[in-house]
């Protein structure tokens, strides 16, 4: 599965997303408004105010305050260089890693888990907010589907049924893919970066998605896994 890619022509990507505002009384008052509207039907009986902590998971009401990629090496054994850019200021964050893109080739492939529904769009959203032009390797007006190269580790694994979101978690589980035990999990991003400021923190947990997504690619190529020494974090 798989064969037809060229790693070495790959990007494995995956972000964090946090909340525009620490809380929402802080949220300006005709945001507070549309945040309402925008999730009446997703809150249930939740009040708006309590269900704003999950606001990062919408690009209309949350932000990106880290990206990780990681590209496959060439070497004796084959590596994975993983880099990061972190910030307070999404902008910057998102400028650089548009520079990151404007210096590869047009034809590579941005691999995310759950990428399609969330990591890509997520990132062009964010990208237009902040007045950025999307990179030729993420925009998708204009294309036709076999121009878009994107590939997604939660969508190859359905092969082509409807099933509910499978985690990257169970997958690595499922596939014997050593994972470090977390001190933090996707729920927790929020009040890690608002109330701890702890952005290395999450940092370090983005990276390591990054890496689980890569090694899943290899299971799913009957490859094996990358080896520790042959992960190199800049």
């Amino acid at each position: 599965m798989l064969e037809q890619y060229d790693l070495h022509n790959l990007m494995v990507i995956d972000i964090e997303t946090v909340p525009q505002y620490k809380s929402f009384d802080e949220l300006p008052e005709h945001f507070q408004k549309l945040w309402d509207l925008k999730t009446v039907h997703q809150r249930k009986e939740e009040t708006a105010e309590a269900f704003y902590e999950r606001a990062g998971i919408w690009a209309e009401f949350g932000k990106i305050i880290c990206i990780s990629v990681g590209i496959f090496t060439n070497g004796r054994n084959v590596g994975l260089r993983v880099k990061s850019f972190a910030s307070h200021d999404e902008k910057e964050l998102l400028e650089k890693f548009s520079a990151l893109l404007a210096g590869q080739p047009a034809s590579l492939i941005l691999c995310a888990h759950n990428g399609k529904e969330f990591d890509f769009p997520y990132i062009c959203r964010r990208m237009l907010v902040n007045g950025i032009k999307i990179p030729s390797q993420l925009e998708l007006s204009g294309k036709k589907p076999w121009e878009i190269y994107h590939l997604d580790t939660m969508e190859l694994w359905k092969f082509g049924d409807y099933k509910n979101y499978t985690s990257l978690s169970l997958l690595t589980a499922i596939f014997d893919i050593p994972t470090p035990k977390d001190d933090i999990d996707g729920s927790m991003v929020g009040k890690v970066y608002w109330i701890d400021n702890e952005l290395e923190r999450i940092c370090i947990y983005c990276q390591k998605d990054v890496v689980a997504t890569a090694q899943l690619l290899r299971r799913y190529r009957g490859e094996e896994l990358i080896t520790d020494e042959c992960i190199t974090i800049v």
